[in-house]
């Protein structure tokens, strides 16, 4: 019997750790959050304390900087299409841009569900809840990034198959991936490539193994959610329902006050349906012009 994993959105805990609660406020990461506690900002209950080390209750008073913690923000996602030079990062030690100097300002602190290389576009899915964002990361989803991908050099497709199986590169053991040549050229040649560990560089590491240079990355999903229509740099929020569907989690009654969230229920994804399954309905990049770079009309605005 497959066991189901409650997942409530809509509920504070009865008790968790001080830095998390401030965290799931939207005030600021949990790092960041145990970093003011460190420097003496956060009281509980009237008391000034300096350790993370402390759970705390729905009754507790919480203050920060001397002001009481926000209510919890009701847990959203949205679809972004990160463009190509920006980094996925709240905060970047070599003072490069990132995705977060780029998105309108008034969407409130959001969080990435996993990232993108600097050098790599296309579909990234940010929230404003950490404990969804770890959610939609687990390994256990058994959920597929598929990526459009242009290479160098002639594409030898006997060497696509074994992918499946897994491979080692450099002693880090990457797990099965699903490549099929699309389109080759007289130089280069087009890729859809899916993933299930998504594994810091992966797509990138496997084609350069098989000699080959990545010259452009495109992830065109994440799971069930697509890069669809979006433009470059465009973001678009997921309907609460749609979420709720596309997890394939029960809803439960609503609140009706201040729209307060559905209680979400997450179900284990039966084995049967983690496989690799058939090609993707036309997505952006699916159908570029593999003459060149794929169409601005399919992938994004030029760049200027």
């Amino acid at each position: 019997m497959t066991k189901v994993r409650n997942f409530s959105l809509d509920k504070l805990a009865p008790s968790e750790r001080i830095a998390k609660r401030i965290a799931r406020a939207g005030i600021c990461s949990r790092r960041e959050a145990e970093a003011r506690i460190a420097d003496g900002r956060v009281c509980v209950n009237g008391k000034t304390i300096t350790s993370p080390a402390l759970n705390v209750d729905t009754d507790d008073r919480i203050l920060i900087d001397g002001n009481p913690l926000p209510a919890r923000e009701p847990a959203k996602l949205w679809r972004y299409y990160k463009p190509r030079g920006l980094v996925v990062s709240a905060r970047d030690e070599k003072n490069r841009e990132t995705i977060f100097d780029r998105l309108p300002s008034n969407l409130p602190r959001l969080i990435s569900v996993g990232r993108l290389d600097m050098d790599s576009e296309g579909l990234l899915l940010l929230t404003n809840d950490g404990d969804l964002a770890r959610h939609l990361e687990l390994p256990a989803t058994g959920w597929s990034r598929k990526y459009r991908v242009r290479v160098q050099g002639q594409v030898d497709e006997a060497t696509l198959g074994p992918l499946a199986n897994g491979l080692t590169i450099d002693s880090v053991q990457f797990g099965s991936v699903i490549a099929t040549l699309d389109r080759q050229m007289s130089s280069n040649a087009w890729l859809t490539i899916a993933i299930r560990e998504g594994k810091n560089r992966e797509v990138r590491r496997i084609m350069e193994h098989l000699g080959h240079r990545v010259g452009r990355l495109i992830r065109i999903s994440y799971g069930p959610f697509q890069l669809g229509q979006l433009s470059e740099g465009g973001i678009e929020p997921v309907k609460s329902r749609v979420l709720a569907e596309q997890l394939g989690i029960t809803v439960g009654e609503p609140d009706i006050v201040n729209n307060a969230k559905p209680k979400l229920r997450a179900k284990a994804k039966p084995k049967s349906q983690q496989g690799a399954g058939g090609r993707p309905a036309a997505k952006r990049g699916q159908n570029a012009d593999h003459r060149g770079q794929p169409s601005r009309r399919k992938t994004g605005r030029p760049r200027r």
